[in-house]
């Protein structure tokens, strides 16, 4: 699945638009490098998302077309740094 697919459908971004606008700004990376929003998300990557002045990153458990918001949750996990 495409990384900002993958955002949106797992909700850390509402949008696939500004999940898009993040990959092409830099602001969004996977196991350490900055990543397009065309790349393939698999399960185990750690992804690092730059909101502002706070970065939160995740490993992805799961992947889904699709997920209600309750299942979205479990499709990572949050990992403290």
């Amino acid at each position: 699945m495409r990384l900002d697919k993958y955002l949106k459908v797992s909700r850390l971004i509402k949008r696939r638009t500004i999940a898009n606008e993040a990959c092409d700004g830099g602001r969004v990376s996977v196991n350490g490098k900055v990543a397009r929003a065309s790349y393939d998300v698999k399960e185990g990557d750690i992804l690092t998302i730059d909101f502002g002045s706070r970065p939160v990153t995740v490993r992805v458990l799961e992947v889904k077309e699709t997920a209600y918001k309750d299942v979205a949750k479990t499709m990572y996990e949050a990992i403290e740094e």
